[in-house]
């Protein structure tokens, strides 16, 4: 048996107000209740968890602790011991990382005639792009429109997004849905072959549009299908970046790599180039457990940071609300926010509802924290959580629903005895996208010429708090717009003749005068998980 006497002892009160919270419509918190909850637990109001940044583009801004010890780190090479004047690599475009954002620029830049390197520190789609479950965002109903996502983008993200971002996303989003469904993406569909919607947190319209709850998983082997099956682009895996390559005048040229596998340094020079390295969940901010994959170390955010390129919101993370807080074997792993879409209420350990179940994600992590400090939450061997009453989605939808809609929820939890169809889940909020990151323009490119940014390396589409569904848009959107962006700063830009790394050097003079004498390297490029 998979839960605790104490667990199956709150599972009866679950049990017993069922049919009564199935019924139920939790009253949404009012603009100032939200503010409240907000200041007073969500992570990103914990000021000792944060510190000023000494040096750089954003120098005085706030920043994570684990942020600013990586952007104010020592780079990984010394300029001087690095020959650019015999790359490894030559291409018209360099794009670092290969996940659905880079991948996306890949075919773009490719269908605009250059060439393309494609360079990814894992193996190409291995990405949060695989991990992302619930779906993807497009206002391409008859009752819904891009002027509507835009509202509920915008006030979701709390009013900060960059507006000409936001507009970009939500414009190009029927477009982007109709492009993945032409690669061959396999969106559900009903019997008529129109595309199956459902509401997210913070929507006021369904404009969901998933494969099932594998939806990252469905758009990343397309890509990476794609990619690979074009022999003009070049691919090559277990390379990670260490720095960017300026040339004279300042324009990105390249970047510095490292085989992770052999240690060997390598050069890879270019016209253009295109970060698109995707999130930072296993720094671990706080302590928090993480949805991330492997790779998810903040190395775009570094890598332009040092180069030049200013941040945007760098202080500003989403935990994301439902993270599986027990077994201890998939601790922090996403429980998708479709489940609480198709009918699933959060309740305390009494059986009552505490939160409207689509509250926007921060609201609803901030509330989860608050009713288990409250102690309305169940311990577990790595905290707390609180209930994800799964069995309402059948009692309300009809039986079989679960196993139709969320096939991978019900076998991720199945593994361990537990049974989503018959018994609740424990969740607790898990580390799970980097609002912040890299400043860039509407047609991507960043604050640094030449250098394009796409995917969740990027700050500002979302403003502060980021609505389901659009990250998966905007790895699309703007990983389309910085493949085709790259590849037209081609045309206007000659072969480098002059790559240099005196900003690294630049760099280290503006630490050592900061009186920064860290030793840390950065990009930190994996997790450390060595025991202590």
């Amino acid at each position: 048996m998979a839960y605790s006497e104490e667990m199956l002892e709150s599972i009866k009160k679950v049990e017993a107000n069922r049919e009564y919270n199935a019924a139920l419509e939790p009253t949404r918190l009012t603009a100032e209740e939200k503010e409240a909850v907000l200041n007073e637990y969500h992570p990103d109001h914990i000021a000792s968890q944060f510190a000023e940044l000494k040096i750089g583009p954003n120098k005085g801004e706030k920043a994570p602790l684990e942020l600013v010890e990586l952007l104010q780190g020592k780079s990984r090479i010394c300029a001087k011991d690095i020959d650019l004047s015999k790359p490894d690599f030559t291409s018209d475009v360099l794009i670092i990382g290969g996940g659905g954002a880079g991948t996306s620029a890949a075919i773009e830049a490719d269908n605009a005639g250059a060439s393309v390197l494609l360079v990814t520190k894992l193996r190409v789609g291995d990405a949060n792009t695989m991990m992302a479950e619930g779906g993807i965002q497009a206002a391409d109903k008859e009752n819904d429109s891009p002027a509507q996502h835009f509202l509920d983008a915008f006030g979701g993200g709390h009013f900060a997004a960059k507006k000409e971002l936001l507009e970009e996303l939500v414009t190009d989003a029927p477009v982007a849905i109709k492009w993945l469904n032409d690669l061959g993406v396999e969106f559900d569909k009903d019997e008529t072959g129109r595309m199956v919607t459902t509401h997210g947190g913070g929507t006021s319209r369904k404009r969901m549009h998933a494969c099932k709850d594998y939806s990252g998983a469905e758009i990343m082997r397309t890509l990476r299908d794609e990619v690979l099956n074009r022999k003009t682009i070049k691919v090559v895996d277990f390379t990670a970046a260490l720095d960017i390559v300026k040339d004279a005048d300042g324009k990105a040229c390249g970047a510095v790599l490292q085989n992770i596998e052999t240690g060997k340094i390598l050069v890879a020079l270019a016209k253009t180039v295109i970060i698109a390295t995707g999130g930072a969940g296993r720094l671990h901010y706080q302590g928090f457990p993480t949805s991330n994959h492997y790779g998810a170390t903040a190395d775009g955010l570094v890598l332009a940071y040092r180069a030049g390129a200013k941040l945007l919101y760098e202080d500003s993370l989403q935990y994301h609300p439902t993270g599986a807080a027990f077994p201890q074997q998939i601790f922090g792993a996403l429980v998708t926010e479709k489940v609480r879409s198709l009918g699933a209420k959060v309740v305390n350990k009494d059986g009552t509802v505490f939160v409207h179940p689509l509250e926007t994600r921060d609201v609803e992590a901030a509330s989860i924290i608050k009713e288990c400090r409250k102690g309305g939450g169940i311990k577990t061997q790595n905290g707390e959580g609180v209930w994800l009453d799964t069995p309402m989605i059948d009692l309300k939808n009809g039986e079989g629903t679960i196993e139709k809609r969320i096939p991978a929820m019900l076998r991720m939890f199945g593994k361990y005895g537990i049974d989503i169809r018959k018994q609740p889940i424990l969740v607790y909020p898990t580390l799970h996208y980097q609002n912040g990151g890299i400043d860039i323009k509407a047609n991507g490119e960043s604050g640094v010429k030449n250098l394009f940014v796409a995917g969740e390396a990027v700050g500002g589409i979302h403003g502060r708090n980021r609505l389901m569904g659009n990250s998966l848009l905007d790895i699309i959107v703007f990983g389309r717009i910085a493949g085709k962006s790259a590849a037209a700063a081609v045309k206007n830009t000659a072969a480098p003749t002059t790559p240099s790394l005196k900003h690294l050097d630049d760099f280290e003079a503006e630490r050592k005068a900061a009186g920064i004498t860290s030793e840390k390297l950065s990009p930190q490029l994996l997790p450390d998980y060595a025991r202590k």
